[in-house]
């Protein structure tokens, strides 16, 4: 699929997606109190769930891709490592992050790779705080820096100021994160091995929470990045999406181009390009060492804000693509995935309205309930192996921390329902709502104009 053929799609069907909401939440109210009708049809939705969960069980091996690499001494040296391997462009987009901004320049500028194959290009979103003066400071330091500034009048929020600044760079790989991010200097070497096989057109890093410590909510944010980051990686490995999350993700030059960029038109950019990139048949991969760390909000209404954003985001991908994704375009194991997981992710958790409903008129028995207790019982096996992967912890931290993690993801379902209601009343609206960063504190300028000296 090329360019014009995305915008033409977004063009016709990204402005009905209110309409399009309440015709998907008839035909799901429509299906569920149908169930009551057929009780057989629960047992098949129960049996298209547990051949998923099957095939994720017995998944196969992952492909350690860099084992050649790492044994080739060919691959020792410097100097045929910048011959041969991929120029990157790290970017990020800044909107007010005086705090965390110096901490992230001076990570990617000082990333272990040949100096004349990457740079770094941090675009300053009109920001009304200090970030351009410390931008301005940092560029005195590090030669890689690049920035662009944009005006009162720029569009698109992150989506236009990632393709803003994308006709500026000359990589072959575009990098992107947050503003508070924590980058490890090994990224660049580790990710040169998966971008070597020709069908990956993006990879993500495993995200990890810096502050997971801080108190309950964070701690039950770093349960949820290591359930999300296992539960991408059994995705993938049975042939299923892998999928971006924004802050340390990596897209091929010609992948990018293939879906015209990022799409201004979403809230969500990384999920958006999600499903552009397996439409037009590349594949993502995830990477769960080296990790990017972000920090995780800190209060239930930050996380209520963060989410509602997310949920939407991920509800709009669907309506502005479905004709694509029910063509089966992405293949047949890619389609019966992304399905399944819709399924799951959304449409059960709107589905207990109706249910419940039912049940009570027609005084039945709930329909539902089985089918979301094997989906929770698989979740919770998932999120302790994702614990004991990515943080080497113990079985018995690991299960405790998967018991309050799992009462933690319970907050889903409250914002995907009023997610849902919302999309169904009012107009489709376009608003980034920006998550507050803690950073280093009010000393930053301080503390970067005493290093450059």
């Amino acid at each position: 699929m090329h360019e014009t053929d995305f915008r033409s799609c977004l063009q016709t069907e990204g402005d009905r997606r209110r309409l399009k909401t309440i015709i998907l939440m008839a035909i799901v109210y429509g299906l569920t109190i149908g169930l009551h009708f057929a009780p057989w049809s629960r047992w098949v939705l129960l049996g298209l769930f547990s051949i998923q969960a099957l095939r994720l069980i017995f998944a196969p091996p992952a492909i350690n891709p860099d084992a050649n690499f790492k044994n080739d001494p060919e691959n020792e040296s410097d100097q045929t490592y910048s011959q041969d391997f991929p120029f990157f462009s790290l970017l990020a987009s800044a909107k007010n992050e005086e705090t965390v901004i110096g901490n992230l320049v001076k990570n990617l500028c000082q990333i272990d790779y040949p100096s004349d194959h990457f740079e770094v290009w941090i675009v300053d979103d009109n920001s009304s705080d200090r970030t351009s003066e410390v931008l301005a400071l940092l560029k005195q330091k590090y030669p890689q820096l690049k920035t662009l500034r944009r005006g009162d009048d720029a569009q698109g929020g992150k989506s236009g100021a990632l393709n803003q600044v994308l006709a500026l760079t000359k990589g072959d790989i575009i990098g992107v994160f947050d503003a508070d991010a924590q980058v490890p200097a090994d990224v660049l070497r580790s990710l040169v091995p998966l971008f070597q096989q020709p069908k990956i057109g993006a990879v993500q890093l495993r995200k990890a929470i810096a502050n997971a410590s801080e108190n309950w909510w964070t701690a039950g944010q770093s349960a949820e990045m290591a359930l999300d980051w296992c539960l991408q990686d059994l995705r993938i490995r049975v042939g299923g999406v892998g999928e971006l999350r924004g802050n340390g993700q990596f897209v091929r030059l010609s992948a990018l181009k293939d879906c015209g960029g990022w799409n201004e038109q979403t809230i969500t950019d990384d999920l958006d390009l999600t499903i552009c990139l397996h439409l037009c048949q590349w594949d993502i991969a995830c990477l769960n060492s080296p990790a990017v760390q972000e920090e995780g909000v800190v209060t239930a209404k930050q996380l209520w804000h963060q989410r509602n954003r997310w949920a939407e985001g991920g509800f709009q991908r669907y309506l502005d693509y479905w004709d694509l994704l029910i063509s089966g375009r992405m293949g047949f194991l890619k389609t019966f995935d992304v399905s399944l997981f819709y399924i799951n992710q959304y449409l059960l958790t709107v589905a207990f309205i109706p249910d419940t409903i039912a049940a009570i008129v027609l005084r039945h028995n709930p329909m539902l309930p089985a089918i979301a207790g094997f989906s929770l019982a698989l979740s919770s096996v998932t999120m302790a192996f994702g614990l004991r992967r990515s943080y080497q912890m113990s079985w018995r931290s690991a299960i405790w921390q998967t018991i309050s993690g799992m009462i933690y993801m319970l907050h889903w379902i409250p914002v995907i329902a009023s997610v849902a209601l919302r999309m169904c009343v009012l107009p489709k609206r376009l608003k980034w709502v920006k998550t507050q960063h803690q950073g280093a504190g009010e000393n930053i300028l301080e503390d970067i104009i005493t290093c450059t000296k």
